[in-house]
């Protein structure tokens, strides 16, 4: 969601902080702007739009100076609107930038208008910037005035404040949303994520919830919630921005689906050792904690719920253990029963996703033996709190509609089923056929992305259709659900997914010609079933897609198109089906003319509740 960078320097910061929002342009956002203070004067500009609207008004009138913050907004309070976007000022002095909500915002707003204060915006920020002048009234400084702020917000925030009287340093505080210092020599800077400031420093510390800072060009002090002095450790970063240049392709996100069985041989990578798993890939003392484990607890949102879905098929199936999904909004906000020896395991690309987070605290909470993550974000908040992590490396993922962060995903909780499994009787045959599988998967999926020009030419279909219905039974019920969301979030047509079986108690209903229908049918235990469910489609005059292998026998005719996947294992099946509806997704939206890698409304990292 918003991006938040931040720098402390004796040169001029404006250009860094610039390529610092671009570089969090990923994000989602709707508007952009900057504040740095030049000779204690604090200097604005903030524009509607993208980051390179806001690039251009500085490159007309610049803006110079070595302390300034800079944002981008994805709209929560307030439409988007150069007045709603931050910084958000308070009487010429104060300008702060926040990422989070602040759920008092409305009780706070009403205080401070009593107190005199004029609110421009709708936001809740605001709040935060008027609430600063006025606790530094009675403050000896503006990390006492920010100290006193923060105890008085419910609900997350980022935060970034900086006084136009104290142009040496920055204040920063911490709660639910995360924050990054970056060290470099003679100044020093904050962001919302490590890849922000790659292009100036690669050593790094992460603040910790409650903590406040305050951030100089020689000197970084951090206190905890009890304003504690406390040490953060700094450490050396060893990504790279990686999908920072699109190269040959149109899209981020079609690099990023040909870049999957790269991510793949990555995440397997050391991991897969003399034809077995290395059970040290999921951290210390992982073996000890697989062995007591008799339930599985899966918590994600989104694209990640998707995964664990089908996870909780390999668990249950494979590794002879009871598994349940949620929903971490839904799994946070109801009183859940805790079945002995559970694992919970929490799935997040960036690691930062806010209801899974607190999902994972408050499982901490209730009696839940351990915790693992499967994410693509070292040292991110999930990573750090988790007792074990799986670290997919898919590489730096740009496009909101995740690809390889999703399919890399699966790869990981394949591993861990293989893991739990070993303690549940699963045979060591069976671990060695899983392994030999996920070793034969790169290849796969350059198979089957060599079909990319025929689903090219299959997406015209798409160009009228504003509905469209995705079907599969078993592991690939998940996967039609995938891709669902990957069709209606950046091509805008409205997409649903069941579980085929499910067609007669309701959604035949939908079926006409107007209704396509994309099925998921590799050759399983299931695929005469699913026959069935096809052929109830046909009948009330369907249009059929058929994503099938060979050995599936579909036929195409006028009513149906079948397009031939390439014969994998069962095992494997749900990620191999993954790649075709990716395509699929992807095509239609440039014939629908969409913004494919930052569609409408949607943000990467969802870091608000």
């Amino acid at each position: 969601m918003c991006g938040i960078v931040g720098a402390v320097a004796q040169r001029d910061v404006a250009d860094i902080l610039v390529e610092g929002l671009k570089r969090l342009e990923y994000r989602g956002y709707d508007s952009a702007g900057v504040a740095i203070i030049d000779n204690n004067e604090l200097l604005s500009a903030k524009r509607l739009g993208k980051v390179q609207e806001l690039a251009q008004a500085l490159a007309e009138k610049p803006l110079a100076g070595g302390t300034g913050i800079a944002h981008t907004r994805w709209a929560t309070h307030g439409a988007p609107s150069e007045v709603n976007a931050h910084p958000h000022i308070s009487n010429n002095t104060i300008a702060v930038v926040h990422n989070g909500i602040i759920e008092n915002h409305q009780a706070l707003r009403t205080r401070l208008q009593g107190l005199g204060y004029e609110f421009l915006s709708q936001t809740d920020t605001e709040v935060i910037t008027h609430l600063v002048h006025h606790e530094l009234k009675t403050s000896d400084s503006l990390l006492a005035a920010v100290q006193k702020t923060v105890k008085q917000l419910e609900g997350a925030y980022g935060t970034v404040v900086m006084d136009s009287r104290d142009k040496d340093s920055i204040i920063v505080a911490r709660s639910g949303s995360p924050l990054v210092i970056g060290y470099g020599l003679g100044e020093n800077f904050i962001a919302s994520d490590i890849m922000a400031l790659l292009p100036v420093t690669r050593k790094f510390s992460y603040l910790e919830e409650g903590d406040v800072a305050q951030i100089s060009r020689f000197e970084v002090n951090i206190f905890d919630l009890n304003g504690e002095p406390v040490e953060r450790e700094a450490k050396e970063a060893n990504v790279s921005h990686d999908s920072g240049d699109k190269g040959e392709y149109r899209h981020y996100m079609l690099k990023e689906t040909y870049e999957q069985p790269t991510a793949i041989r990555n995440s397997l990578e050391g991991r897969l050792v003399g034809g077995a798993l290395d059970i040290n890939t999921f951290g210390e003392g992982a073996d000890e904690i697989f062995k007591n484990v008799e339930h599985v607890q899966i918590i994600a949102c989104g694209t990640s719920y998707h995964s664990g879905m089908v996870a909780r098929y390999w668990l249950e199936e494979l590794a002879g253990v009871s598994c349940n999904i949620e929903i971490a909004s839904e799994f946070r906000y109801r009183k859940s029963f805790v079945p002995k020896n559970s694992l919970l395991v929490t799935i997040s690309q960036s690691g930062e996703t806010a209801d899974t987070l607190a999902a994972l605290r408050l499982a901490k909470e209730i009696g839940y033996q351990s915790s693992l993550v499967i994410c693509n974000v070292p040292g991110s908040s999930l990573v750090r709190e988790s007792d074990l992590a799986f670290m997919t490396k898919a590489g730096a993922e740009i496009g909101v509609a995740s690809t390889k962060a999703f399919t890399t995903q699966l790869v990981g909780l394949l591993m861990m089923t293989v893991a739990i499994g070993q303690h549940h009787g699963m045979s060591v045959a069976k671990q060695a056929e899983i392994v030999q599988s996920l070793m034969s998967l790169p290849a796969k999926l350059d198979e089957v992305l060599a079909l990319a020009s025929s689903i090219e030419d299959l997406a015209e279909d798409f160009a009228d259709k504003h509905h469209a219905l995705f079907l599969g039974r078993g592991d690939q019920y998940p996967i039609a659900m995938e891709g669902a969301l990957k069709l209606k979030e950046i091509s805008y047509i409205h997409a649903e997914a069941y579980a085929a079986g499910e067609l007669k108690h309701g959604p035949l209903a939908l079926i006409d010609a107007e209704m396509p229908v994309i099925v998921v049918a590799p050759k399983n235990d299931l695929i005469e079933k699913l026959k069935s469910n096809v052929e109830e489609v046909r009948a009330r005059g369907g249009l059929m897609y058929v994503f099938a292998d060979s050995d599936a026998n579909f036929a195409s005719d006028e009513t149906m198109k079948v397009i031939d996947v390439p014969v994998c294992d069962d095992i494997i099946a749900p990620i191999v089906y993954t790649l075709p509806l990716q395509l699929l997704s992807y095509y239609v939206a440039i014939i629908k003319g969409t913004d494919v890698d930052q569609p409408r409304n949607l943000a990467k990292s969802v870091t608000v509740e």
